[in-house]
């Protein structure tokens, strides 16, 4: 088990979009900073977020434009300011678009300054940068300017030249996009030089970075783009099969994700070099990692292309086993916890064992099923991550008012504490349980109902765009969850 794992820890689960601020979504700016101190005043060690890459639409994280570039949403747009790259006025001029589009033309305005006005110091930082991260950065510049000089369609709309990487117009696309591809580049070095400043900044409070990786990429993504005999494509570049999950607790339907299957095969060829950069990338940003439904990594879910739902496909088989091995040899024994939810087999929790790695454990899902259930605390070891909900459960107070009586009954049964509401009980129960790492959504922290869940999965509108305020954490609440991480022995000295 690594270290980091072995010990008794608590954290809060919150995505960067869902931190306060002036704009349209939380930032990397001073809120985050805030939010490091709220932890680390609690006792807290853990801050879990969701991916961090650029996303589509729709704004999920988990289908991103690249498996390594950072969301420039997220950028901070006074950093660059105070930094010199951006004049004041500049930053106050209107802009009719959209927020996202406003950000992006602040951000190239500090392109321009910093080319201007930028030390040497920060453009040999910026050269650096290009040249260290050019196995992805230069792909993902150009797919991205390309993607915009076609109004946002998916690669395979793409001009044939284009879309099959022929030589002679991706040199001449380098060439006429040289300086938005530059622009791309920059971006990407902002995000990552603000991430990593915040991630020095937690570390020296004795704070983690969680991490998520989703195990799929999006088929719209520069990854796919780029490196096609990764992904099981056909000899259009397109797919026949794309990856879900059979029907279970969270769809009747299944959920049917599309995205692309991996092409094991090629990737067991070339040593998984694929996966282990996109994991070293995720390492550099985060202190521990959590692989999203690393029940794929055994079999994952095919479902026919032509089907609307996931409830037609099956299970085939993957070298979780081989990859996990190689992930090892390249990067050495990494913090790692296994997203084993769902439907799990018994050679699931073999491969996840097999590596020490902990899993998941939820306990809206424990109080079904008899004394068995393997979400109940007295059924935990130690190695295993403790949640009350994730994000895409419902938050706890929502989850408890739909309760029957007889159903509220039976959790405070066993629970032994009917004096505390319920959805307070559960943040106690994840808190004194054996598992290492008790992790609390931030919306049970501010005891928040339904209206404010992160995400209601096998749905595409409304999710994602939750947010808190500093006024829904009195200093009464922020005390009692600090009493709680001290009273269970969680706290981690610095």
């Amino acid at each position: 088990m690594n270290e980091l794992l072995n010990k008794r820890r608590a954290g809060v689960l919150l995505h960067i979009t869902s931190l306060p601020g002036q704009d349209k979504a939380g930032d990397l700016g001073k809120d985050a900073y805030h939010f490091v101190d709220f932890l680390a005043n609690t006792g807290a060690t853990v801050w879990q977020t969701l991916p961090l890459g650029m996303t589509h639409a729709d704004g999920s994280p988990y289908q991103c434009l690249s498996a390594h570039a950072g969301n420039p949403e997220l950028i901070n747009i006074d950093w660059m300011v105070n930094r010199g790259w951006l004049q004041i006025t500049d930053k106050c001029e209107p802009c009719k678009a959209t927020a996202k589009f406003n950000k992006s033309c602040l951000i190239t305005k500090a392109f321009n300054g910093f080319l201007n006005l930028g030390s040497n110091a920060d453009k040999a930082s910026f050269e650096h940068f290009c040249t260290t991260k050019a196995f992805w950065l230069d792909d993902f510049a150009l797919f991205l300017a390309l993607r915009n000089e076609f109004n946002d369609k998916c690669w395979n709309e793409w001009p044939e030249a284009f879309r099959e990487r022929e030589p002679s117009a991706i040199k001449n696309a380098k060439l006429r996009l040289g300086t938005q591809i530059d622009c791309l580049k920059f971006e990407q070095f902002v995000f990552f030089l603000q991430w990593m400043a915040l991630k020095s900044y937690a570390n020296q409070k004795n704070v983690l970075l969680f991490g998520d990786i989703p195990i799929f990429v999006s088929y719209d993504s520069a990854d796919v783009w780029a490196n096609r005999n990764v992904f099981k494509l056909d000899s259009t570049g397109n797919m026949s099969v794309v990856a879900g999950v059979p029907p279970d607790y969270f769809s009747e339907t299944g959920q049917r994700w599309g995205n692309p299957h991996y092409n094991w095969a090629y990737l067991k060829k070339t040593e998984f070099n694929w996966w282990v950069e996109r994991m070293q990338t995720q390492l550099e940003q985060f202190d521990i990692l959590r692989i999203d439904h690393f029940r794929g990594l055994e079999s994952a879910w095919e479902i026919p292309a032509s089907e609307l739902t996931a409830q037609k496909g099956e299970w085939m088989k993957a070298p979780g086993k081989a990859l996990l091995k190689a992930i090892k040899r390249e990067l050495g024994s990494i913090p790692l916890v296994a997203e084993d939810l769902g439907i799990i087999t018994d050679e699931v929790e073999e491969l996840r064992d097999d590596f020490d790695l902990p899993g998941m454990k939820i306990l809206q899902f424990a109080f079904g099923g008899g004394p068995d259930n393997p979400y109940l605390p007295d059924n935990y070891d130690k190695n295993c991550v403790v949640y009350t909900g994730t994000h895409d459960n419902d938050t706890t107070l929502g989850w408890a008012k739909q309760l029957r009586d007889d159903e509220r009954g039976y959790i405070y049964d066993y629970l032994g504490n009917p004096s505390v509401p319920l959805h307070c009980a559960l943040i106690q129960a994840a808190l004194a349980s054996v598992a290492n790492l008790a992790i609390i959504p931030m919306q049970d922290i501010l005891e928040l109902d339904t209206e404010h869940r992160m995400n209601t999965p096998g749905t595409t509108q409304g999710n994602w765009q939750w947010r808190f305020q500093w006024e829904q954490l009195p200093a009464d609440r922020a005390n009692r969850f600090a009493h709680l991480v001290g009273l269970f022995n969680r706290h981690v000295p610095h």
